[in-house]
């Protein structure tokens, strides 16, 4: 299956996780498939932050879990420290998880709701160590006050006894007990409230200077994503879009997907008038049955005979900016580069 190419990816030294040509798809009977993911290539540097934005249905969520080889993805390469995850058994990829760390969209679900809080938090630790219950708890109470939860006062409450920003502390302090490299944040923050919002934010930011952490940032909330990360990619329908430098991709974005996700934006001024001419003439189209070509094509107002015929790849607009895209926004002699 063709990518979107790989022209973006940096050196691998220095990067800590170095996803190729990822392709994820589910068959759904009757010979159909959903291609969920479909080619995508990215990495992320140690102690950087990428966040992965799109629609809902984009599969950056099922990228997430796949780099956490659940599901195992159908084809592509995973690479964390230089080690293929899609090649590892069973058993190694059981030790491989401990440095790679999942926090889940819905923070109460993610909780068991029969077990208390200290618990929950030292259950990784029951499997890996220490082995002494003192000291169990010495790693707990440290991982609950690092994320602002009173250990003492947690301890032998349940998840239905907190908030939701507070069970999604709780979440954080489960997923930094076993000091993870890196840790893959599924929407942790798209359930609670703005100003809860803030707060799980500034924590995350405080963590990863304190832990150096390395982060994968899923959300469909842009806002959220240009406060938290230093590289953005953008997905739509399985493939990617775009990827640049946080700023530079708010500023200027080279693909009318992008710039269609910055214009979706809400503005608090009720006397705005609202742009509905994309939305009314968009076909939404299945990740069963994909557009050939381009699959934005349906819903871009510059779509031609060559986005239906050829799939575009990415190509550098300066020196961290990357699109796939026929009719990129930015000018082409500004991207220094020729179509072919």
């Amino acid at each position: 299956m063709a990518g979107s190419g790989t022209a973006h990816l940096r050196p691998s030294d220095g990067t800590l996780l170095r996803v190729e040509d990822l392709v994820v798809e589910f068959p759904v009977g009757g010979g159909r498939v959903v291609h969920a993911v479909s080619g995508i290539s990215f990495d992320v540097a140690k102690g950087e932050t990428i966040g992965l934005v799109g629609e809902s249905g984009c599969g950056k969520s099922t990228t997430g879990r796949a780099i956490l080889q659940l599901p195992k993805p159908t084809s592509g390469a995973v690479n964390l420290n230089d080690q293929d995850l899609t090649s590892v058994g069973d058993e190694q990829m059981r030790e491989l998880r401990t440095d790679v760390q999942m926090i889940f969209q819905d923070p109460i679900s993610s909780l068991n709701p029969r077990r208390a809080v200290g618990e929950i938090v030292a259950e990784p630790l029951h499997v890996w160590g220490p082995a002494e219950k003192d000291a169990q708890w010495e790693k707990v109470a440290k991982m609950l006050d690092a994320v602002g939860i009173d250990p003492d006062v947690a301890r032998y409450k349940f998840p239905h006894e907190f908030s939701g920003g507070q069970c999604q502390r709780i979440s954080i302090a489960r997923a930094l007990v076993l000091e993870p490299e890196l840790i893959i944040c599924d929407e942790p923050v798209s359930a609670l409230d703005v100003s809860v919002q803030a707060q799980i934010l500034n924590l995350l930011e405080d963590l990863k200077v304190e832990y150096g952490l390395t982060l994968v940032f899923i959300a469909h909330d842009l806002a959220v994503v240009k406060n938290i990360s230093d590289r953005v990619a953008v997905m739509y329908l399985g493939k990617m879009c775009e990827i640049s430098e946080s700023d530079e991709l708010y500023a200027q974005p080279a693909h009318p997907y992008t710039r269609l996700l910055l214009e979706s934006l809400p503005v608090p001024d009720p006397k705005i008038k609202l742009d509905t001419s994309v939305s009314d003439a968009a076909e939404l189209p299945s990740p069963i049955n994909p557009p050939s070509g381009c699959r934005f094509r349906t819903r871009c107002p510059s779509a031609d005979q060559i986005c239906a015929d050829i799939e575009p790849t990415m190509r550098r607009i300066n020196d961290d900016h990357y699109v796939a895209c026929h009719h990129p926004l930015v000018p082409l002699e500004e991207m220094g580069v020729g179509l072919s």
